[in-house]
């Protein structure tokens, strides 16, 4: 076992660093290389790779699935607490240090980063995997004030996060600082994973489109089938968020966009030409003219019911029980419904937890449409 993983995280390393944006090679093609088929072809290896090394290690094994016990301020991150201690990790295991300076006990401030941001599964699982974890007090004495002497840190400060190479003991990226929402730390996370020539992985990929969306607009799309809408427009990008239902007497789906990316007039041709608008009900008048000036029949809002089988492909696998994202729930579902494997859209903690779900080890809950991290935490 030991073997097999040692030689898959090296093939892992190997084949991120081939195609990383750092490259030489890709480096010429950067505007180009999300669409290119050589960087796809290589990006899919990767997930089967990354797929196998889940599946290869029993769920409960990992020291993840049991949440630590500790200030509220420090979220369910396993953080380092000895710098030393950190860097020699760093330079063990070739992965940059993730240090939170971090109030302890703190303000509101810094207790709803803890609680709100540092809970948050995916913001866990990607800096246990690809850094190595560190906090630093900024209202205590001793070791804790030579690192924030070290670093010019102030004292009695709100959260602060640094990323730094474990060899120079430099930053990999811009402090954050000031920034307190998810979006601002989900960025500096992937511009760490980015600077020490890694792959910002989907499953964060998908959470930072969640977040960084500005103006989220609801609107309802009236069809002839809502299982079949709902299954097309996973497939748009700037969708974030569907849900099955009734309004005004037809099946709709309920469809949340951001509208920075997708304007209405493109999200109303793309369902019209799927078939999925057949009526657009919203009381936005920039919906209803793009609606009106596309020949769709419009109607203002009315009670909306949500169908009794959420995200019907979901519904009817084993991928039901498995807390996601909306975003990735939009995708998995979407998946399933042409009958491939949704599994690159997932974290390689998801997998293992699908894996253990599919073995029947515990009795799960339906996840789809709730809360993510309070599901997961509530497995764990």
């Amino acid at each position: 076992m030991d073997c097999c993983n040692s030689f898959g995280i090296c093939l892992v390393q190997d084949i991120t660093l081939l195609i990383s944006t750092q490259n030489p090679i890709v480096y010429r093609m950067k505007s180009l290389y999300h669409k290119s088929e050589f960087y796809n072809h290589m990006k899919h290896l990767l997930s089967i790779i990354t797929l196998v090394l889940a599946l290869s290690i029993p769920l409960y094994s990992q020291s993840w699935t049991a949440l630590p016990k500790q200030a509220e301020e420090l979220g369910y991150v396993n953080w380092n607490r000895s710098y030393e201690g950190a860097i020699e990790k760093s330079k063990k295991e070739d992965k940059p240090v993730f240090i939170l300076f971090q109030e302890v006990p703190g303000c509101i401030t810094c207790r709803n980063y803890g609680n709100n941001l540092l809970t948050h599964p995916h913001i866990v699982e990607a800096i246990e995997t690809y850094f190595i974890p560190l906090a630093i007090f900024n209202n205590k004495g001793g070791a804790d004030a030579d690192v924030l002497r070290k670093f010019g840190e102030p004292s009695w400060n709100n959260p602060v996060a640094r990323i730094i190479d474990g060899k120079s003991e430099k930053d990999l990226v811009k402090r954050l600082n000031g920034r307190y929402d998810m979006n601002s730390l989900i960025e500096t996370i992937a511009n760490g994973i980015l600077a020490s020539n890694q792959l910002i992985p989907n499953y964060l990929d998908l959470l930072q489109k969640e977040h960084s969306a500005r103006d989220i607009r609801e609107t309802h799309l009236s069809m002839y089938c809502f299982w079949s809408g709902e299954k097309n427009l996973g497939d748009l990008d700037g969708v974030v968020a569907t849900k099955a239902g009734f309004m005004n007497g037809t099946e709709v789906v309920k469809v949340k966009y951001d509208a920075n990316e997708l304007k209405e007039k493109d999200l109303m041709t793309y369902a019209a030409n799927k078939r999925c608008a057949d009526a657009v009900y919203s009381d936005d008048q920039r919906e209803l003219k793009a609606a009106k000036n596309l020949k769709i029949h419009t109607r203002g809002t009315g009670k909306f019911r949500s169908d009794n089988q959420p995200k019907y492909y979901t519904f009817n696998t084993v991928y039901k029980y498995l807390p996601m994202t909306s975003l990735q729930a939009l995708r998995v579902n979407t998946a399933l419904s042409k009958g491939i494997s949704p599994d690159e859209y997932l974290s390689p903690r998801q997998l293992q937890l699908m894996e253990d779900i599919r073995k029947g080890k515990s009795n799960y809950a339906l996840a789809i449409d709730k809360d993510f991290t309070k599901s997961w935490n509530k497995i764990l």
